[in-house]
């Protein structure tokens, strides 16, 4: 009799917690208020932007800057993109240098991936290029601009170039450090099961490094952008169109303050967009994969 009460007793918890964990896993799924994302997610930076635009509105106001050769107001910058816009140019200037610079990180990422891999895993590697990969890292990308110019000439070969050795260095670097912190159990269990080789590479080593790859990618996007905004601001060609940086280096040669704060938000905004649009979905996924991604 006892027996069965306990039996009984014993299912009716194993029901409660089943029954817990079919509402959390119910209350995950559900999709999040919009008005909850618009409190969260969207008013805080849009606050942020009114704030600066106040702030630099004030500025001129009140004339502690009453030079707008040194800073325009915010309807100057304003005009120059509406300008820019009814010309029809100001999504050339930005498709310009995305469509460079994403297709330069392609090839980063080609490059950058196997050798990140390779030097990784073979202990020769490691010690002959690894040091050299840091301080490729800590170089500043404009260095290349010039020896890049002389080598290929004023073309987009010379905007990749500058890119890879810009960009390169830090997808492997965040790579091997992400295999570095994969845990010795999980290449013992891979080898067991036959997954050795490239095979292991693909299904164990990599997905076990995916948190310190990706922070790689983010940290070699920052460098490939960085470094084809030095190319266009320092090599300006006919040939090469006019991007963001030739836009800045325009307005710098103009001494027109409202074009060169235009380059500088259109910059800044391709850099935020790519992040939002690319990475933060990326850092989500991969967080959620492990069962660390908690909704605020």
């Amino acid at each position: 009799m006892a027996s069965t009460e306990t039996k009984t007793a014993q299912g009716a918890e194993l029901a409660g917690v089943e029954a817990g964990l079919d509402a959390l896993e119910a209350t995950e799924s559900d999709r999040t208020p919009f008005r909850q994302t618009f409190v969260h997610k969207i008013l805080p930076p849009i606050t942020a932007v009114v704030v600066v635009l106040v702030l630099w509105q004030a500025l001129i106001t009140f004339k502690v800057v009453d030079d707008p050769t040194k800073l325009p107001s915010p309807a100057d910058v304003g005009g120059e993109f509406k300008d820019a816009w009814l010309q029809g140019t100001l999504l050339g200037f930005i498709w310009t240098s995305v469509s460079r610079g994403l297709l330069g990180f392609l090839f980063a990422l080609a490059i950058g991936t196997p050798l990140g891999l390779l030097v990784a895993r073979v202990k020769f590697v490691r010690a002959a290029i690894g040091p050299i990969l840091s301080g490729l890292q800590s170089l500043p990308s404009v260095a290349w601009v010039p020896p890049a110019v002389i080598w290929l000439g004023l073309d987009n070969s010379m905007m990749y170039a500058v890119i890879l050795l810009g960009a390169v260095p830090s997808i492997a670097n965040g790579l091997v450090s992400g295999i570095d912190q994969v845990p010795p159990l999980f290449l013992r269990a891979g080898r067991t099961m036959g997954a050795t080789g490239v095979r292991g590479a693909w299904h164990i080593v990599l997905p076990a490094a995916l948190p310190g790859y990706l922070a790689g990618l983010k940290q070699g996007w920052a460098f490939s952008w960085r470094s084809l905004m030095a190319a266009e601001i320092i090599a300006s060609s006919p040939d090469l169109g006019i991007g963001l940086g030739a836009l800045l280096e325009n307005g710098r040669n103009a001494s027109s303050m409202s074009m060169v704060f235009q380059a500088i938000i259109l910059i800044l905004f391709v850099g935020i967009a790519i992040d939002l649009l690319i990475f933060s979905p990326l850092e989500r996924w991969v967080l959620r994969s492990r069962g660390l991604f908690v909704k605020s």
